[in-house]
């Protein structure tokens, strides 16, 4: 009876999570439009990569401390044409990144990443490019267990990594790890920051051995597995209401990255791979396809009480299969690393994104 129970209860679920998909278009947009109704740009995230001298905005023999898995150039990858391209979007500028301008705007705050391995992408990225910017200014750099903490003492910023892949709670009973979705007790970190930058989703995709839990619960329901769009749908809702219910936006600006693209086998509706990929897609119309998990992104932000802001870097992220380390990051060239991203690289633009909603002030 219960198994029945169950299987009606994920039936009404992908029913559900079915219709919201179809009313699903547009939806970063509405949220826009409803929550940044001054906004000097139309949109950042739809445009074209074009060819710059400039670029890039910092070389990975700048930057120490940069994992070896996302330095592609020092790991042998021979070509360099990714390195200068410039994200231009279609109806205006994205500014240029200034690291002493970030610096000065976030003197005395606190940064934190939450998220999975593109976090550490994204947050490796911003302390390259704050390095480059103040080279003689010192740095510390602290690790321990889950935080990565980067400051620049001069300016008393913090950069803040905090690694949870899922968000919500992942527990060990009875030697059965359970993820749970309705639940977050893991979220005292996040609390007291000045900024915070969410992230989730790759994780959520793993099977076998990759895959981080052995039962899914849902209230008092359990799972051996489950749909994971439908699980990842609860546990954002679940996530969004601890931010509503637990953050002061009064004195925290809270981002959510969108989803980061793999190209195993995303683009062109074919199955492929970024291996020994050197351009980036020039079609836009092959832009903003709609990825189910960044749908679900933006319903779950454009319900929310307070005002999560979408970092959308998911269709301009599209474009570029030629971004990720592949044979030049982790695993060599034993691997395939199509989810990570080469640095510099395509996460340098996530925080041009950043740096430019704060320099509006969203």
């Amino acid at each position: 009876m219960g198994e029945r129970n169950a299987i009606g209860i994920a039936i009404l679920l992908v029913l559900l999570l079915c219709l919201d998909l179809a009313q699903g278009d547009g939806g970063v947009t509405k949220m826009k439009m409803k929550k940044k109704k001054k906004k000097k740009c139309s949109d950042y995230s739809q445009g074209r990569w074009v060819y710059s001298s400039s670029y890039p905005l910092y070389n990975s023999s700048d930057c120490p401390f940069l994992e070896s898995g996302f330095d592609c150039q020092k790991n042998g990858r021979p070509d360099k044409l990714y390195l200068k391209l410039r994200w231009q979007p279609t109806s205006c500028n994205l500014p240029r990144f200034n690291g002493i301008d970030f610096l000065r705007r976030n003197r005395g705050k606190r940064i934190m990443f939450v998220g999975d391995s593109l976090s550490l992408n994204q947050w490796q990225s911003l302390t390259c490019m704050l390095h480059k910017a103040v080279p003689k200014a010192a740095y510390s750099l602290k690790r321990s267990q889950g935080l990565s903490t980067f400051s620049f003492p001069a300016y008393n910023v913090s950069l803040m990594l905090w690694r949870n892949a899922l968000l919500v709670d992942l527990i060990t009973k009875n030697g059965s790890r359970v993820l749970k979705l309705d639940s977050i007790n893991n979220g005292k970190p996040w609390k007291g920051m000045d900024i915070l930058i969410f992230n989730s989703w790759h994780w959520w995709l793993h099977n076998g051995r990759q895959r981080p839990w052995d039962v899914i619960q849902y209230r008092k329901l359990r799972f051996g597995d489950m749909n994971r769009l439908i699980a990842y749908k609860l546990a954002m809702t679940t996530w969004s209401r601890w931010i509503d219910s637990n953050i002061d936006f009064s004195k925290t600006i809270v981002y959510y990255q969108g989803i980061s693209p793999d190209h195993n086998n995303d683009w062109n509706g074919a199955k492929a791979s970024c291996r020994g990929q050197t351009t980036a897609v020039e079609e836009t119309k092959n832009q903003g396809g709609s990825n189910p998990a960044q749908i679900v992104v933006e319903q779950v932000l454009s319900k929310m009480s307070k005002p999560v802001y979408l970092l959308n870097v998911t269709s301009l992220s599209q474009l570029r299969k030629d971004g990720h380390p592949s044979i030049y990051g982790y695993g060599g060239k034993y691997g395939n690393d199509c989810s990570h991203w080469c640095l510099p690289g395509v996460p340098d633009t996530w925080n041009q994104l950043l740096y430019a909603s704060l320099i509006h002030k969203i």
